[in-house]
């Protein structure tokens, strides 16, 4: 059996930027055990695989480790690879989760613009984990439906964060999110997922659902420009539009091909 392949860097206009994302085009659903069986052989962040329906396409995530419930990274580079690989006319795809249900992505020349759902979050006390795990206390820290959010006061604490990632793997969560506000967008970020198989991921659309209605209010806009800022750093459009953002960034292809299949 053989399955249609590629490796997209997302929200990035150049190789090796933004964050690698694998799409497969397996054409019918294999079965949970292979799909997680190839994320893991690819040994990205996320694993994308895609299959065409009547009313667009049903799209599923995988970790190394795990499957999850929404990634924006992948869905930005499976909607690359739809618009440009797979002779697709029109300017928005319409995705469908079985775990966050419907996603569109539109296109606006070379740029793609996710519409998720907003994640909702609450004020927590700090857990020991993220103190620990971060060798700071941040000013606040929210929970939302997958992850912690922590907040610090500048951009260059970000940057310097040296995480201890066994300890931010003990939080019940999905990850982490760093951030603060930035020195020329209006905030940047990093996330850390060890307990779901990615120390640090380098570019998180779906960390944005957190980090976009979060900001919005914040500074009291609904139109701001981001940046994660992992080593190979990542640059996202993002607007507010409750219940909804909007995420926009650019991709690149590096590779694509054929996976062998039992």
């Amino acid at each position: 059996m053989k399955m249609k392949f590629y490796q997209v860097d997302a929200f990035t206009n150049r190789l090796f930027g933004g964050n690698p994302a694998a799409v497969c085009l397996p054409g019918q659903w294999p079965s949970d055990k292979l799909m997680q069986s190839v994320a893991g052989e690819n040994n990205l962040s996320e694993t994308a695989f895609v299959v065409r329906t009547e009313k667009g396409y049903d799209i599923r995530w995988f970790t190394p480790a795990v499957e999850v419930d929404l990634c924006g990274h992948a869905t930005l580079a499976s909607a690359w690879v739809i618009f440009n690989q797979c002779g697709f006319a029109g300017d928005e795809i319409l995705f469908y989760s079985p775990r966050s249900g419907e996603l569109k992505v539109r296109k606006s020349g070379e740029k793609l613009f996710l519409d998720f759902p907003a994640d909702m979050f609450v004020s927590c006390d700090c857990p020991a984990e993220i103190r620990e795990g971060l060798g700071l206390a941040p000013l606040e820290v929210y929970r939302g439906k997958t992850d912690y959010l922590a907040v610090v006061a500048t951009e260059q604490e970000v940057h310097n964060i040296r995480p201890d990632y066994r300890a931010v793997g003990m939080l019940d969560a999905r990850g982490l999110i760093v951030t603060a506000p930035g020195d020329t967008v209006d905030f940047v970020s990093r996330f850390f997922g060890p307990q779901s198989g990615v120390d640090e991921d380098p570019v998180t659309g779906s960390a944005h659902t957190t980090l976009i209605p979060y900001w919005a209010s914040r500074l009291g806009k609904s139109k701001l420009l981001a940046s994660q800022v992992s080593a190979r750093v990542g640059m996202l459009e993002c607007e507010h539009k409750p219940p909804r953002v909007i995420i926009g960034g650019e991709a690149v292809l590096f590779a694509s091909g054929e996976i062998f299949l039992p």
